[in-house]
């Protein structure tokens, strides 16, 4: 289900301001956003600079002086105007090429970045077809030649949050640890995944929200010692005695989300406390996630807080993780640009970004316990200038279910 919501004009506008102390910081004089018809391909940066759907091609134009220009169908224009965030909104009915010609030869800017990134996804929403219309309607104009890739700008407005957005994400966190606490009263021997990723779902539904990710694969719900890792949805596996639970699950609140795991430990007939595997395997991931945290200070990389944590696991004698130690959580649940992960192709750069304040990452490392499943767990963190804290209270013990 999708929930409609009206555009935060406050928060909008705070990121505008933003973005041009990030052109200027960068040396760009002009951002560029060309999109079109964006119920068909929304454009990732569009909420953050504009808030509404457009039908026409359409140009949101930032510089480094300051200047905030939109060019929009007619139609369009009437929501620009009540955002109140831009200097000039150009109305155009028939050809979009004149105005935008105008504006660029009345800044001549040396740099336009433009809305395309080979690393970052959420910098990537230029299609190859507008690309294309783009130098159709400048040829015979110097402004081609001086497209770059706008990814620095974008991966930085996203990147860091505004005190605004962190208790947005806040609010995510404390609704998903209630419903996490809710359900953790359902699991018992016999329940199916299913049952509880039903009734999970009926919480996020009565609160009028939505999940983080795709709600067929939120929350994960896996039992067992067979049990996948990742977005995989629950299945009509029963709970039992001598298994491990573990969820992922998160909740987009005000149009921020939440990403946490959490593991339980279903005893067996006579126990009184987890098996000494189970105990060593949880114990480990906790120590991974602390040291992780404490590794991440602004100008570290990403990689050198996944080799962090990555050494915790295989220390231990685990074998690693397939997959980075976090990502950036925000107004997607894979947020931003950069990574805490290793260098790896998949990657390509994203590993090398210095981490920064303002920065909110998730920290997920995990391993297999032999015969018991899955052992994973993941926190959401704010990095600030003196360190890293936590935006929720971890999970430190291990939760044992009777």
């Amino acid at each position: 289900m999708t929930i409609q919501t009206i555009p935060d004009y406050a928060l909008i506008r705070e990121k505008l301001d933003q973005a041009v102390g990030i052109l200027n910081e960068v040396g760009v004089d002009c951002w560029l956003t060309f999109v079109r018809e964006t119920s068909a391909v929304l454009d990732p940066m569009l909420p953050f600079i504009y808030g509404h759907d457009v039908t026409w091609q359409s140009a949101f134009i930032l510089t480094r002086s300051g200047r905030r220009i939109a060019i929009l169908g007619r139609y369009d224009a009437e929501n620009a105007y009540r955002l109140g965030a831009y200097d000039e909104v150009i109305a155009y009915d028939a050809a979009f090429s004149e105005p935008l010609r105008r504006v660029l030869t009345e800044l001549d800017p040396q740099q336009i970045a433009l809305n395309y990134s080979t690393n970052n996804s959420h910098a990537d929403g230029l299609t190859h077809g507008l690309y294309l219309l783009l130098h159709e309607y400048l040829r015979d104009t110097p402004y081609p030649a001086r497209f770059v890739s706008a990814e620095r700008i974008a991966t930085a407005l996203r990147s860091r949050k505004t005190p605004a957005e962190v208790e947005r994400i806040k609010a995510a966190i404390a609704t998903t640890f209630d419903i996490y606490q809710r359900a953790f009263e359902l699991v018992e021997v016999g329940k199916e995944e299913r049952e509880i990723g039903a009734f999970m779902h009926a919480q996020v539904d009565a609160l009028g929200l939505e999940t983080s990710w795709e709600r067929a694969a939120c929350p994960a719900v896996n039992s067992g010692p067979d049990t996948p890792v990742g977005h995989a949805g629950p299945t009509d596996m029963r709970i039992a005695p001598g298994h491990l639970v573990h969820f992922d699950f998160g909740v987009k609140q005000n149009e921020y989300c939440s990403d946490i795991q959490r593991v339980v430990y279903v005893l067996r007939p006579g126990e009184e406390r987890a098996p000494e595997p189970v105990q060593h395997g949880f114990d480990t991931v906790v120590r991974a996630i602390q040291a992780a945290v404490a590794a991440m200070k602004p100008g570290v990389t990403g990689r050198e807080v996944d080799a962090v944590a990555r050494k915790v696991i295989t220390d231990a004698g685990y074998p690693e993780f397939k997959y980075a130690t976090g990502h950036h959580l925000g107004r997607a649940c894979h947020d931003g640009g950069g990574v805490l992960g290793p260098l790896w192709e998949r990657y390509g750069d994203t590993p090398n970004y210095p981490l920064e304040a303002g920065h909110v990452y998730t920290v997920e490392p995990g391993l297999f316990v032999e015969g018991y499943g899955y052992m994973g767990l993941e926190e959401d963190v704010l990095v600030t200038e003196s360190g890293t804290i936590f935006l929720g209270e971890p999970q430190t013990e291990l939760i044992l279910i009777r």
